[in-house]
Parts: C-alpha cells; sequence; structure tokens
C-alpha cells in the first residue's frame, strides 16, 4: 500500500505543478528548446505576428510597442510567432523586444519562426514579365540578413522559413519555381552542416497546399520533390475562407439543409469548412508519402477574415464576419492540437497596410485584436478571464468588440447562399 501511495504522489504531484504554473519544465529550459519540441507540443500556440499600425510599412512600430504586443500574445498562450521578412526592421526589433522581456522576466518564453523573404526577378516593378526560374538580386541580401539574425537570437530563432507563398501560381507578382527554393534551403543546410547556424535550427518553405503537391499536379516537379526532401518539416498555408467564393463547392447550403434554422445553416457551413482544411492538409501528407518521405507536416497559416466588401461580404459569399471566424479559430485549433499538428493562426493584429486603399478589405481584417485594442469574438473568452489585466496597446486597455453584446454581433451575421445561388453566380460569371 506504501509503494502504491508514493507512486500516486510521483505521479499527482508533477501534474499539479503543471497545471498551476503553465510549464515549469519548458521554462526552466529555456534556449534549449528545439524547433521539434516545439513544433510536436501543443504548448507552443503559434500565431502569425505583424505589428504595423499604419496604411504604410514605412512607419516601422517601435520597440516599445512591439514590447505590449508581445505581453499580450504571451497572456493569450502564445508561444511561436511567425515573420515574413527580414528586409524591414520589425523582425529585428521584434527580437530586441523579446530579449528585452526576457531580461526583464527569465521565464518569458516566446520563440521565432523568422521568414526570408523570396521573389522571382523582375518582382513588384514595372517590367512587362517576371522570370520565374531567376531570383531577384534581393533574395541573396534577405538570406544573409536572416542568417545574421538567426545566429544572433539563438535562443529564439528556432525555425527559419524560405519565402512565403513563393511558389504559388496565383502569387502572379513574385512566385518562383521551385528551384529557386531547394537552392536556398539547400545552402541553409549545409550551413548547419557545417556549423555556421545553429545544428536545432529547423529550415523550411511556407506555402500554399497546393504548392506542396497537394492540388493541382502541375505542382508535382523534380524540383519540388527535392525540395520536400530537404526541408525539415512542411509547412503548408489552407484557406476554406478563400475558397468560399474560389472554389465553393464546401460554402453553399445544400438542399437537405434549407430547412434547418440559420445558426445550424451556418454551424454546418463551418463544419464543411474545417473539414475543407483537413482534407487539403491530408493531400499534401500524401503526396509526401507518396515519395516515400516521413516528416512532419504542420500548417503554417490559417485564418478566417471578420470584415469583408469584396467576393466574401454581403454581395458574394457572405462569409465573413466575427461569428464565423470565431467559431473557424476554435474548430480548427481544436483539431490541430488534437492531431498534434502546430497551426500558425493568421493573425495577431489587424493591418491596414495590406490593403491601404480599400480600409475595409479582408486583408486588413484577420487579427484577433483589431486596431482600437478590441478583441474580437474569437477571443472574447479571454478578457472575461481576465488574462488582460494590466495590458494595454498603445495606452488602451484590450476590451471587446461590440462591447461585448452578442446580439449586435448576431445582427452582422449573414447565412451562406444556397448550392443554387452559388451555381448561379458562377454561370453568370463564366459567362462574363
Amino acid at each position: 500500500m506504501k509503494n502504491i501511495l508514493l507512486l500516486l504522489i510521483a505521479i499527482t504531484v508533477p501534474l499539479l505543478m503543471s497545471s498551476c504554473n503553465g510549464s515549469p519544465d519548458r521554462q526552466a529550459a529555456g534556449s534549449s528548446v528545439t524547433a521539434a519540441e516545439i513544433l510536436s507540443d501543443p504548448y507552443y500556440r503559434a500565431i502569425s505576428f505583424g505589428a504595423y499600425r499604419d496604411t504604410t510599412r514605412d512607419i516601422q512600430p517601435t520597440i516599445p510597442q512591439l514590447k505590449d504586443d508581445i505581453k499580450i500574445l504571451h497572456a493569450m498562450g502564445i508561444r511561436l510567432l511567425r515573420t515574413y521578412n527580414v528586409y524591414y526592421d520589425e523582425a529585428e526589433n521584434l527580437l530586441k523586444a523579446i530579449r528585452e522581456v526576457q531580461q526583464e522576466d527569465p521565464e518569458f518564453d516566446m520563440y521565432l519562426m523568422m521568414g526570408a523573404w523570396i521573389d522571382a526577378k523582375y518582382a513588384w516593378t514595372d517590367h512587362p514579365e517576371r522570370i520565374r526560374d531567376v531570383e531577384s538580386e534581393e533574395n541573396e541580401s534577405e538570406i544573409e540578413r536572416a542568417i545574421a539574425l538567426a545566429n544572433e537570437y539563438p535562443d529564439i530563432v528556432k525555425i527559419l522559413a524560405v519565402g512565403n507563398e513563393a511558389m504559388v501560381h496565383w502569387a502572379w507578382e513574385y512566385y518562383v519555381e521551385p528551384e529557386i527554393i531547394l537552392n536556398w534551403v539547400n545552402y541553409l543546410q549545409d550551413l548547419k552542416q557545417q556549423g555556421d547556424l545553429p545544428e536545432t535550427l529547423w529550415i523550411t518553405s511556407s506555402d500554399n497546399f497546393a504548392s506542396w503537391g497537394g492540388g493541382d499536379p502541375v505542382y508535382h516537379k523534380d524540383a519540388l520533390n527535392e525540395l520536400i526532401r530537404a526541408v525539415d518539416y512542411i509547412s503548408l498555408h489552407t484557406y476554406p475562407m478563400h475558397d468560399t467564393h474560389y472554389n465553393p463547392e464546401f460554402w453553399g447550403v445544400p438542399e437537405d439543409e434549407q430547412h434547418l434554422s440559420d445558426m445550424e445553416k451556418i454551424d454546418a457551413a463551418m463544419h464543411r469548412a474545417l473539414d475543407y482544411a483537413k482534407m487539403q492538409y491530408q493531400s499534401v501528407v500524401d503526396y509526401m508519402r507518396s515519395l516515400g518521405v516521413e516528416k512532419p507536416v504542420h500548417i503554417g497559416e490559417t485564418g478566417w477574415a471578420t470584415i469583408s466588401n469584396e467576393f466574401y461580404g454581403p454581395e458574394g459569399a457572405r462569409a465573413i464576419d466575427e461569428y464565423k471566424a470565431g467559431m473557424y479559430h476554435d474548430l480548427v485549433r481544436e483539431w490541430s492540437e488534437s492531431e498534434g499538428i502546430n497551426l500558425v493562426y493568421f493573425a495577431a493584429f489587424d493591418e491596414p497596410w495590406k490593403d491601404s486603399e480599400n480600409p475595409l478589405g479582408s486583408e486588413n481584417h484577420f487579427g484577433l485584436i483589431n486596431l482600437q485594442a478590441e478583441a474580437k469574438y474569437a477571443i472574447w473568452d479571454l478578457v472575461d478571464e481576465g488574462v488582460f489585466e494590466g495590458l494595454t496597446r498603445d495606452g488602451q486597455p484590450i476590451t471587446k468588440t461590440y462591447n461585448g453584446d452578442f446580439e449586435a454581433l448576431l445582427e452582422d451575421v449573414l447565412v451562406p447562399p444556397t448550392e443554387q445561388e452559388i451555381q448561379q453566380r458562377l454561370e453568370t460569371e463564366n459567362a462574363n
């Protein structure tokens, strides 16, 4: 009996300690935490990070602003931030901000999946064509700066992503052939082998599911197959929200659901959206395994905007509002964590530079927190729990959108169109 009691104590005490203070073992580990551990543990919730408050990236967020932002995200349970380039100062300043906060509080654990932007030759210029198998002259300096930052902050930078949606063909302005990404991934892997980058730094590229072989066979190229073998893990993007317009096979209310209440129709549609994301994820896993490769596959981006006056809004798919965005956030987090999939949710904060000429454009409204320091419906519960007490953004406390009035929020929620309505729209668009 005594031995049984001792065994129960040995099991119970560590569990109680973990539940009371978050994760003492992980916090004590500090800089020894590796990418492999981060990506396999749901404790390390991930989010896309951008902190621009203005309609241009020429106005950089300050280090004090960044410190406020990361404290807010840490309170939300976020432990991994994803950035997209090192061309602007935001990524370097973010690293400085994290280090400063950690000097104030050694148990503040926050890590980076740092992106290096990759462009084709003549991207973002007036040149009439892009040369997809030749890269921009800027790419080399982007990679070298990323290397320098990864070496300067090895305790924070745990993942380096070469390119963002840099291979998917609809990224017409800048996409490259996979050979370009492969060459840089191999270059970085060689540096790791030579000891010129931390050996536990994981290298990937973060791209649309189709670019990883999960969609159109046009992407099934030898260079992509070699890239799949070269990365430490696959980071894929899936956006059912966008496909409520572009590929709405899952979105329209079918005939056998038209007797349901409006909220039941919305609930069913959002569960189909989750199934759609699962399908895209599995399609990449299946393609990888068809090559005889077995390695981790995680989600580098997914999200759902809350405002739109475009294809997804009242005159289109009727897909976007805070209620649906909140549902998707909760559904996709629950699924990914139950399956051991690290998921970078897009995004932490609204950023008005993304579609500066259209303030109501969906790209400006993917954040969980808006520019008025209001938590959107997806995280109202965190406000109720008091996790933001004492924290501010630009001097404003974190409050709720709609003043927390759920009935007022529901007034902006629209039921998705029927399958017949979607079919009529597609026929009209094709005719035009």
